[in-house]
């Protein structure tokens, strides 16, 4: 069983930065795929960026360049850095484990989400 807790979102200007925290419980944390989702109002949950157990990384088109997720399995926790964010970039941001590459019906572990809200 794995327990996932996001931290750091919050409201900044368009071009800000912010990076997201997701705490993982569990002694598995670091043979697990872990990965950021988003929902934005009115839309879909979508991909964001995966790590694999050994720190391969794949990002949706839309971040590619101004995202970067990381992890620190003595930490037992996965990063995602946002700089130059957009309007778009609007979203409630969901952390996931246990899956593979962009297919979130096969992540079998989730957070609560954490708020981040870009202003023009």
């Amino acid at each position: 069983q794995v327990q996932l807790v996001e931290s750091g979102g919050g409201l900044v200007q368009a071009g800000g930065s912010l990076r997201l925290s997701c705490a993982a419980s569990g002694r598995t944390f670091s043979s697990y795929s872990m990965a950021w989702f988003r929902q934005a109002p009115g839309k879909e949950r979508e991909f964001v960026a995966t790590i694999t157990w050994s720190g391969g990384t794949y990002y949706t088109v839309s971040v590619k360049g101004r995202f970067t997720i990381s992890r620190d399995n003595a930490k037992n926790t996965v990063y995602l850095q946002m700089n130059s964010l957009k309007p778009e970039d609007t979203a409630v941001y969901y952390c996931a484990a246990g899956g593979a590459s962009s297919n979130q019906g096969s992540y079998g572990y989730w957070g609560q989400g954490t708020q981040v809200t870009v202003s023009s």
